[in-house]
């Protein structure tokens, strides 16, 4: 032992768990009647004949019995004072290096199609956004589009090429509600920060702020850690809103055209708050260049010790033990009984603990619940997060199974991820884990059929579990006839007259039992997959090739399971 307890700070002296010296009024309970048992067993042999006493009381010194109980009081209290945590110092930790996230919050609301930016102040934006990510700002990014209401469209990642192809045909027609929500972007925003201590960066891109955007910003960088760029995509001079049939503007209840302006004084306010700063809108690409340069620079933040504030040193492991080497003696006669007396008083008395749990670990009790079918009691009691990801998995609630999956490093951490990704409609993330799990072990071959069942999701096609998206062992050729014919290389041409039109048409071999689904706007309802007789037959059943109807099916489905509704506010485009 060093001298620790030899210079005790007593101004920074205090407990890391207080709540457990309350244990010491039970131990001091059991001392009492302890030492009321001895003194009624002394009265009791005043009864006895002298001769008598050796052959009817057991032999032993009172004396020794009052001591023995005071060390094993002295023993339990030092116990519950060294598990109560006492702290007088802190612990000399090193810094963490952690990378700060990007988050792209676009606007979609209807005003973004207003025309004082050429196009359109929405394609300029998106101009912009891809102009910043070939700038390579090296950040993990993530774009959330908003609304009425507020979704991920790609989550963090280092792939721009996933968030490209998803902002070409973003448009307000793919948000569920109308309306211009900036509160609900910047708090799914700040979720996606939250998932690391560092500062995040939110890159905010929309047209019309309000006296109501600069409070919700206000207190948006008042509360967390994340600072905000604000690229303002909309001119002093304005332009009417355009309503959604064509060659029509939106108007208000006076019957007059809805204009929407630069308010520069409300910019000027937002510019004066800290960790907000505007980046003025330039026709060339020097404006995200920019940003992105200042982004590379700054993506590594230092979490100082000193920053930290749990960071106390427990110094109670020398107090607990005496009470362990007092463990050692429970096997001799007498006090087994001492022991077990004790360990009901301590588990009694904790609020969270349970009587069941001295005997069944977590764990097991987990298993018991999730072979009875009951995944919820399951995962709330799973330690291992393998387990405890499958249970909420099979509980259907993957917004738990993904944290789960999260903390598993291994390949089928990540495979298990992508699933949880998924089932959550969350596509891009999905492809991303399956990826992962392959970069891991290349030879996970169904997170190869995985990931390329869920790119092509991504791509235009329907929502069919990646899982069955498999080739099919049995090979088929096509229904016409094969063409046998000798190929005429003569003619140097390729002219058709009308009498070969009519010829029956004849084509190559096909070598494949892979065909792909009648093309159709949305899978039918009553479709399952793997239970017709032909399904497993079927790749993919293709819809339209257009990313936007993927998406709004998406955000439809996130509003129905999340059952999102718009705030109730004042502007309705």
């Amino acid at each position: 032992m060093d001298d620790t307890f030899l210079h005790i700070n007593w101004e920074t002296f205090h407990f890391l768990r207080p709540q457990l010296l309350w244990l010491l009024v039970p131990a001091f309970l059991s001392f009492i009647i302890a030492l009321s048992g001895l003194r009624e067993t002394i009265k009791w042999k005043d009864v006895i004949a002298p001769p008598l006493r050796p052959f009817m009381i057991k032999k032993g010194s009172e004396r020794i019995k009052k001591w023995m109980h005071l060390a094993l009081f002295i023993c339990v209290s030092a116990a519950i004072t060294g598990a109560s945590g006492p702290s007088w110092r802190k612990i000399e930790e090193p810094e963490k290096t952690l990378e700060t996230p990007l988050v792209i919050l676009l606007d979609l609301s209807q005003s973004m199609l207003a025309t004082d930016i050429q196009p359109t102040r929405l394609e300029r934006a998106k101009f912009k956004i891809q102009d910043f990510l070939e700038a390579k700002p090296g950040a993990l990014t993530a774009l959330i589009g908003f609304a009425g209401t507020a979704h991920t469209i790609v989550p963090l990642t280092r792939d721009y090429n996933i968030i490209k192809s998803h902002i070409k045909t973003l448009s307000p027609a793919v948000m569920p509600f109308p309306g211009s929500d900036l509160e609900k972007a910047l708090v799914l925003a700040d979720t996606i920060t939250g998932r690391t201590e560092a500062p995040g960066n939110i890159l905010l891109i929309s047209d019309d702020f309000t006296e109501a955007s600069f409070s919700q910003i206000q207190n948006f960088v008042m509360y967390t850690n994340n600072q905000v760029t604000i690229l303002p995509m909309n001119t002093s001079g304005g332009a009417n809103i355009p309503a959604k049939r064509k060659n029509q503007v939106i108007k208000d209840s006076n019957g007059n055209a809805v204009r929407s302006a630069l308010d520069k004084n409300i910019l000027e306010k937002m510019a004066s708050l800290e960790n907000v700063s505007i980046s003025a809108l330039t026709l060339d690409k020097s404006d995200v260049h920019l940003l992105a340069k200042n982004i590379s620079e700054n993506l590594e933040f230092k979490e100082d010790a000193e920053e930290k504030e749990n960071n106390w040193k427990d110094d109670g492991l020398w107090l607990v033990l005496p009470f362990a080497f007092v463990l050692l003696l429970w096997f001799r006669k007498g006090w087994v009984i001492y022991g077990l007396l004790i360990m009901v008083t301590f588990s009694s008395c904790g609020e969270e603990s349970k009587f069941i749990d001295l005997w069944e670990t977590k764990d097991f009790q987990a298993q018991q619940h999730y072979d009875k079918a009951e995944f919820d009691q399951a995962g709330q009691l799973y330690t291992n997060p393998i387990y405890q990801g499958v249970a909420w998995y099979k509980a259907e609630d993957y917004d738990k199974a993904i944290k789960a999956f999260e903390q598993d490093t291994t390949a089928m951490g990540a495979y298990n991820l992508g699933l949880a990704y998924y089932k959550n409609g969350d596509y891009a993330a999905s492809a991303l884990a399956f990826g992962k799990a392959i970069e891991i072990d290349p030879e996970l071959e169904a997170a190869k059929r995985n990931q390329a069942a869920t790119q092509n999701l991504i791509e235009g096609a329907s929502e069919v579990d990646p899982e069955e998206a498999q080739e099919a062992p049995k090979k088929q050729t096509a229904q016409n006839i094969e063409n046998k014919d000798q190929e005429d290389l003569g003619g140097g041409g390729q002219e058709a007259t009308e009498e070969d039109m009519k010829k029956e048409r004849k084509e190559e071999t096909v070598s494949t039992d892979m065909r792909t689904g009648k093309e159709m706007d949305e899978v039918p309802p009553d479709f399952e997959s793997g239970k017709s007789e032909n399904s497993q037959k079927v790749l993919m059943r293709k819809v339209d090739d257009d990313p936007s109807l993927f998406l709004t099916r998406k955000f439809k489905y996130q509003v129905k399971k999340k059952n999102l509704k718009p705030s109730n506010i004042n502007t309705t485009w």
